[in-house]
């Protein structure tokens, strides 16, 4: 009998809710999590977790824990948290938005955020006046945003956001904070150096974006970077077989996706699934968990 594996997807761990984005994880909830799964499962690092699930000697119950983006509040964050409950975890890394980088969806989101009275003028960068007088309001204004600008050429995007965004608040980790991530026992995977979706890319861009990404985070940290993330990972849209192979030949040893659902045996490891579960009750959680373990036996 196969035993499957959970691999949980986080991407942001903040210390407190937002009143933008109340989906977002926030530190209370995310101690409720490592809580139930230390309780309850197997959590194990990501590359043991693969080795053992390709020599079918998983733990019944067994799980991982994985973070995108590279996020300042990883670090500050989700790691103390990691480190009370003694649980491991993977973070993914873009080394473009290390030191001060950041996203262009970030960009967008804190410009609104931060936008100082109940009108926001972006006459001069191709877009209008916006009320954003409540969080209502001003979350609608960076959906369309967001909308409007994912439609765009990546070089224009960029000269748009820039040109909206000047100044934004570091959101991302610094160098330091990722070696103390991996000095803490964490395991630290490699990404696209700008989130560049794989399948946007010519295959030698694809190729630079990942060695590239994997050389820096290597240089940092000093240790070896086996496992990817796929940026946005959906299968067949965001990346294609042809990356999965470039991933094999280049010595990774497992990949992981936004593909929902729980990996097997007979998964292929360049193209692991994972979810989260976004239960606020401890119940709603461990059901979730389970129904997901169940939808791969």
């Amino acid at each position: 009998m196969q035993v499957p594996l959970s691999i949980l997807m986080y991407r942001r761990v903040i210390a407190r809710p937002d009143p933008l984005f109340p989906d977002i994880i926030e530190a209370d909830r995310f101690a409720q999590h490592l809580r139930l799964l230390r309780r309850w499962f197997q959590v194990l690092p990501l590359e043991q977790a693969v080795r053992r699930l390709k020599e079918r000697s998983l733990p019944s119950r067994a799980a991982c824990i994985t973070f995108d983006g590279g996020y300042a509040d990883h670090a500050d964050v989700a790691l103390p948290l990691l480190q009370r409950f003694g649980l491991p975890a993977t973070f993914f890394v873009a080394t473009g938005y290390l030191d001060g980088g950041y996203s262009w969806t970030d960009a967008v989101i804190e410009l609104v955020r931060n936008a100082p009275g109940p009108r926001l003028n972006l006459a001069r960068c191709g877009f209008g006046a916006y009320d954003v007088a409540c969080p209502v309001r001003r979350r609608a204004v960076i959906d369309m945003l967001l909308a409007a600008l994912g439609t765009l050429p990546p070089v224009e995007r960029l000269e748009r956001v820039h040109a909206m965004a000047r100044r934004t608040t570091p959101t991302m980790l610094s160098s330091d904070q990722l070696i103390a991530l991996h000095r803490a026992g964490m395991d630290i995977g490699g990404q696209t150096v700008n989130q560049h979706s794989l399948a946007t890319l010519s295959n030698a861009e694809a190729r630079a974006e990942i060695g590239n990404g994997r050389a820096r985070l290597e240089e940092i940290v000093q240790a070896p970077v086996r496992l990817f993330a796929y940026p946005n990972g959906k299968p067949g849209e965001d990346f294609e077989k042809r990356h999965a192979n470039m991933l094999r030949s280049a010595g990774f040893d497992a990949a992981v996706t936004t593909a929902s659902g729980a990996a097997r045996a007979d998964c292929d490891p360049y193209e692991l699934p994972r979810f989260t579960p976004w239960d606020r009750s401890s119940g709603g959680f461990l059901l979730r968990m389970g129904s997901n373990l169940l939808s791969a036996a």
